[in-house]
């Protein structure tokens, strides 16, 4: 590709976004749209780590710097990776977390809900939070930092358990937050919880396959959860009773699988929530509608057994 004609940042953001769109890039790990997607790389290779500011668009690259933007550019287009995993790093909630393709890419709605201190569920006599599948641990983290809660990590990777222990310790709260490995509650006998928190795996394995390139840099432990998508999910919902204080209450997001979700529990009444910045598939359940659907779900899995037996 001819970029002896790019001299600017400008330039080279233009030629980045115009190169991904000709190539059909897919956006959604931090960024939608090819523009961003390019000053976010252009950005990483000058070492301007919060964006390329406006006054720096018409400046003249060294010929060291075009060829480090012009590398990790062409990357992005051959590779289908996410910027997040080529820049090593991803914002959320306001701070960045550093990332490996040991881990998702943070970008859950419920940094919406951190953000308002997860009002009305959650009050200023909150203590403990449990973030079920951390990852990175962006949401811990976060719960940590802007609510300044007691925070329990845990996932089934040891991998993204040391990756989110680090993030804590990155931003100062590696005395708020503690770390569990295990899958789902597994190691957590005995504790209780003001609020549980969970993104967990809820892509179907059909649904997975056809789902652009980025995605496949992604670990497939943090994206499928069997066929519909419901495995873990309904698993969160029958035992996170037993984890919650009284007055607790469970944050699930199921994403696209909600109709799957309401299809399977279709008496089950779902407090579905709204984004104002976009998202979808996240539920509010107290402790107390927690257990009076728990046979239901009891029954949804027992019936997902035997279908999977036969």
């Amino acid at each position: 590709m001819d970029t002896q004609g790019l001299k600017t940042i400008r330039d080279w953001v233009r030629w980045g976004a115009s190169q991904f769109e000709a190539h059909e890039l897919f956006y959604g790990h931090g960024t939608d749209n090819a523009f961003d997607e390019a000053s976010l790389l252009v950005a990483y290779a000058l070492h301007l780590s919060r964006g390329v500011p406006p006054e720096f668009l018409d400046a003249r690259l060294t010929v060291d710097e075009a060829d480090l933007v012009r590398q990790l550019l062409t990357r992005r287009i051959r590779e289908r990776k996410p910027a997040a995993y080529l820049v090593g790093s991803a914002w959320f909630c306001g701070l960045s977390f550093s990332v490996t393709e040991n881990v998702l890419v943070p970008r859950s709605p419920i940094a919406e809900l951190i953000e308002q201190s997860f009002a009305p569920w959650l009050d200023s006599r909150a203590e403990r939070i449990l973030d079920l599948c951390t990852g990175s641990g962006c949401i811990a983290v976060s719960c940590a930092v802007h609510l300044g809660a007691t925070v329990v990590g845990s996932d089934i990777s040891t991998d993204a358990v040391e990756l989110a222990a680090g993030n804590a310790e990155d931003h100062g709260v590696d005395d708020r937050c503690s770390w569990n490995v295990g899958d789902l509650f597994e190691g957590l006998d005995g504790e209780r919880f003001d609020l549980i928190v969970s993104n967990p795996p809820y892509v179907g394995r059909s649904e997975w396959e056809a789902l652009p390139p980025e995605f496949r840099s992604e670990p497939v432990l943090g994206l499928v959860s069997g066929e519909d998508g419901l495995d873990i999910p309904l698993r969160i919902l029958h035992d996170s009773a037993d984890y919650l204080n009284e007055t607790g209450s469970l944050i699930l997001e199921v994403g696209y699988s909600w109709r799957a979700l309401e299809a399977v529990l279709a008496d089950v009444p779902f407090d579905w929530l709204q984004f104002e910045h976009g998202g979808e598939g996240v539920l509010h359940m107290d402790r107390q509608r927690l257990l009076a659907c728990r046979s239901q779900v009891a029954d949804a899995i027992e019936t997902r057994r035997r279908g999977h037996e036969s």
